[in-house]
């Protein structure tokens, strides 16, 4: 079965890639800690893959960044991560090795009630989007952001000093 990107058209994928092109020319850090690019290992073949991701969450004592795999669990980058192949992130500064975890229900709720507080009056787009991709109907209430990581993961990655 074709993961969820696969399925895809063309075009739409070539769109999701095109960030890519910022941290490739050396201006991924123009973006700040709103977003950053996962390099991950394929669980099958080996080879390193890139993801530009938003950033829902970001602490700067830490370095740890949330966010979430809008394709759920089919997404790619998240099934390699989940098999075990190593990660790194990059804010533009070059990638560094990361640690990764996924994020429990109790502090995606917090996560996603300050992601959509930060959001003001965009709010409303925010959770027809979250609405879309989740599958059911986000409300912006902490029983909606409790379900959540069950359709969408979240995952936090935190850069490591190897």
């Amino acid at each position: 079965m074709a993961s969820p990107a696969t399925a895809l058209a063309p075009w739409v994928r070539r769109a999701f890639a095109a960030p890519n092109v910022v941290y490739d020319r050396g201006l991924g850090r123009l973006l700040g800690h709103r977003f950053l690019q996962l390099v991950h290992t394929g669980r099958r073949t080996g080879a390193r893959h890139r993801v530009v991701l938003e950033v829902l969450g970001y602490d700067t004592r830490t370095g740890e960044a949330v966010v979430v795999a809008g394709f759920g669990t089919h997404a790619d980058w998240l099934r390699n991560l989940r098999a075990g192949g190593p990660a790194w992130v990059s804010f533009g500064r070059g990638p560094r090795a990361a640690a990764w975890r996924e994020v429990d229900d109790r502090e995606a709720v917090d996560v996603l009630r300050a992601y959509e507080q930060r959001y003001g009056p965009l709010r409303p787009l925010l959770r027809r989007t979250l609405r879309g991709l989740a599958r059911y109907d986000y409300r912006s209430t902490d029983e909606s952001r409790h379900r959540l990581p069950h359709r969408l993961p979240l995952v936090a990655l935190r850069p490591t000093r190897r």
